[in-house]
């Protein structure tokens, strides 16, 4: 089978390998199509921390049942997404329920090899069949779950005013489902053209450009009361630190993105508003129903959201153009 192999930051090798042969309790999948994600792109840069070259990257993909257990639910030429993160299903976190944050968590991608090639057999509680989507849709669940779980966590509400800092994929995600929860979004990022995707074609009640005057603004648009839930999506440790100010007296802060780094804030601000601070990983299968449930519906602009498209074949000598800020990519499927 025909795969990609991030050798080294910055160097992408097609490889033959063998067909993996399926355990007992795995499902032997003919993946189809792969999400490009962030962590890709940080692999491929060299500032993935927990990640060991080489490595056959891709967490955020769809594909066809081959072979399935016996007993399994499912049966060959079955439309299927993935579930990446592997949870033991026994640690603090599986048995409360909260498989997201697994003490032993493998993530597929990252933690062992992943779905840039043209098999690949994973343990059957992970795969899940996805009938009513296309293998398109189906490969925009996981990022999209990330969202789902974000605003679920921070129990948007109806009406409540949200700030999403940070427009890329998750940033976006978290902005359509609190959207979908009732809330009125704004978007703040650096990027103008994000933001203004955000109101155009993601139903933003609108985005404001980071920039000198940007709080003045946020402070206009609540009537200086800023935000009841403020999300971070940054992935930078400055803005996750500036977004505490974003937050109403009463509010809920939410971190979605991950640094590797110490987050400092104003412990006398934090205590007078009574704010809550909360952490946002991954997603679980129920976030994926949500999203699959959404999909079905026609809520989801999942089209206007993959931006670009690429061959398996061709991505070593494709790939580095995802990360070129002019190609304005917000969401890459590779076509295997």
């Amino acid at each position: 089978m025909l795969t990609v192999i991030c050798e080294t930051p910055g160097t992408l090798t097609l490889q033959e390998r063998p067909i993996p042969v399926r355990a007992a309790n795995e499902v032997l999948i003919r993946v189809r199509r792969v999400g490009v994600c962030g962590t890709d792109l940080h692999i491929f840069a060299g500032n993935q921390p927990y990640l060991e070259y080489p490595r056959v990257m891709g967490h955020e993909f769809s594909g066809e049942v081959c072979e399935a257990p016996p007993e399994s639910r499912l049966r060959a030429g079955q439309a299927v997404c993935v579930m990446p993160y592997l949870s033991c299903g026994t640690c603090i976190a599986c048995r409360r329920g909260k498989t997201n944050c697994c003490v032993d968590m493998r993530v597929l991608g990252v933690h062992r090899d992943g779905a840039l090639a043209e098999y690949l057999s994973v343990a059957q509680d992970f795969v899940h069949p996805v009938e009513g989507l296309s293998l398109d849709q189906a490969a925009m669940i996981e990022f999209l779950a990330i969202g789902a779980h974000a605003a679920r966590r921070a129990e948007v509400r109806e009406g409540e005013r949200v700030l999403v800092v940070g427009t890329g994929p998750i940033g976006m995600a978290t902005l359509i489902f609190s959207r979908l929860r009732g809330a009125q979004v704004v978007a703040l990022d650096t990027r103008r053209d994000r933001v203004a995707f955000c109101v155009d074609r993601l139903g933003a009640r609108t985005g404001v450009e980071i920039g000198p005057d940007d709080e003045r603004e946020l402070s206009q648009l609540t009537n200086g009361e800023f935000f009841d839930v403020v999300f971070d999506a940054t992935g930078n440790p400055q803005a996750m630190e500036r977004g505490f100010r974003f937050i109403s007296h009463g509010g809920r802060y939410v971190l979605v993105s991950v640094v590797r780094d110490h987050i400092r804030f104003s412990d006398p601000e934090f205590h007078k508003r009574e704010a809550t601070l909360l952490g946002s990983r991954n997603a679980t299968l129920e976030d994926f129903e949500a999203v699959v449930a959404a999909m079905r519906q026609g809520l989801v602009p999942e089209a206007a959201l993959n931006t670009h498209r690429l061959p398996l074949a061709t991505l070593p000598s494709d790939f580095a153009r995802l990360l070129d800020p002019s190609e304005r990519v917000i969401k890459a499927i590779v076509e295997c």
